[in-house]
């Protein structure tokens, strides 16, 4: 396997996708996401955003999530926008989805929350699926 043939311009593009799905997703979601969890905003985002440090590791994990998902969908031969939208559902349905449940249930972690962030993943994974299925795997 070789990751030669990678269309560099589709995974940076996919994973701002993912980033701005992520923004939009808990820009919505974010007080219900935080009552799941049990905390108070102000516990969370002391002033009032984000740390620049917790943001950028998001970046790099979904810079690495799309690189994979480029990977997989050219290895595949499926690159067209609905193949990239099958195949992101594939692997956020049989990686993310069980291990976010598992985790979850261990942490006993109330079910809200699961399917939160659950949902979170199947919308950054279908928006790079889409973005690189139309950019080209």
């Amino acid at each position: 396997m070789t990751f030669s043939g990678i269309n560099y311009f589709a995974v940076l593009a996919a994973a701002i996708a993912g980033f701005a799905v992520g923004m939009g997703w808990y820009a919505i979601l974010g007080d219900r996401w935080i009552a799941a969890l049990g905390k108070s905003r102000e516990e969370l985002l002391p002033d009032g955003k984000p740390p620049v440090a917790t943001m950028a590791t998001s970046f790099v994990a979904e810079l690495i999530m799309a690189w994979m998902l480029a990977g997989l969908i050219g290895h595949i031969g499926v690159a067209s926008v609905s193949g990239g939208v099958i195949i992101a559902c594939f692997v956020w349905f049989g990686f993310v989805a069980t291990t976010q449940l598992v985790n979850h249930r261990y942490g006993r972690l109330p079910f809200s929350l699961t399917i939160i962030d659950a949902g979170h993943w199947l919308a950054v994974l279908v928006a790079m699926g889409i973005v690189i299925g139309f950019i080209g795997a």
